[in-house]
């Protein structure tokens, strides 16, 4: 980001990513009488291990492929290019109207969000984040950030949302990116930062100079040893 300068303080937006196939909700209804909105709520079992990742994982909401949820006592219900917000809004108008609450609560959590980062980064690998969304310097943070061998001026990013792929070419040694949709991260994004040229000629066998002439020596030595 040799022009960082140039975006001094300019101005941040920040989004919400719509919910995608494989997504999994933390919903949670809250109302005046709290034994009112139980019906609501999917209660663990085990209050001990209810408050662990993994536990609320497998007893959250999985968004299907339809982009549906199965929701207590509403049944089927479409998350189809609906933020987080959006769905809390959109349940807490279903429970109004349906005469199932008054005046209810609606919170929505996305529970496995994460960001894959491959490449010539120095940990490799996808996690996850709680956050609604984090940037990409954020993501390649997490990463242990670029080793010396990855390639600024032409990093990959391929976001898959609502039944589209998209992928984005960006250049680090420039600011212009980061005011781009690129510039913050969103669930399922996947960031590649190939090798640079130096990396890949080191990776062939026949690599630079040196490599050459160490197997020219290896070759005539060999023929003056096959021709005595």
């Amino acid at each position: 980001m040799q022009d960082l300068d140039a975006y001094n303080q300019s101005e941040l937006s920040y989004s919400n990513s719509t919910l995608q196939p494989n997504d999994i909700l933390k919903i949670t209804v809250g109302a005046l009488v709290l034994e009112t909105a139980l019906p609501y709520n999917r209660i663990s079992g085990n209050t001990v291990q209810a408050n662990t990742i993994e536990v609320m994982k497998l007893e959250g909401y999985l968004v299907s492929p339809e982009q549906t949820i199965t929701f207590p006592m509403l049944g089927l219900l479409s998350v189809k290019g609906k933020t987080p917000g959006q769905l809390e809004q959109d349940l807490i108008r279903q429970l109004e109207e349906g005469g199932h609450l008054v005046n209810p609560t609606v919170s929505v959590r996305l529970l496995n969000a994460k960001v894959t980062v491959l490449g010539e980064v120095n940990k490799p690998g996808t996690y996850t984040f709680t956050e609604s969304s984090i940037t990409l310097l954020q993501a390649l943070g997490l990463a242990g950030d670029l080793t010396i061998n990855g390639q600024r001026d032409d990093v990959v990013l391929i976001r898959e949302m609502d039944g589209l792929r998209t992928v984005a070419h960006l250049d680090l040694t420039a600011g212009n990116w980061l005011k781009s949709p690129y510039q913050v991260i969103q669930p399922n994004d996947v960031i590649v930062v190939n090798p640079n040229t130096s990396k890949v000629k080191s990776a062939g066998f026949i690599g630079n100079a040196s490599t050459v002439l160490a197997i020219a020596s290896i070759v005539l030595s060999t023929v003056i040893l096959l021709t005595r």
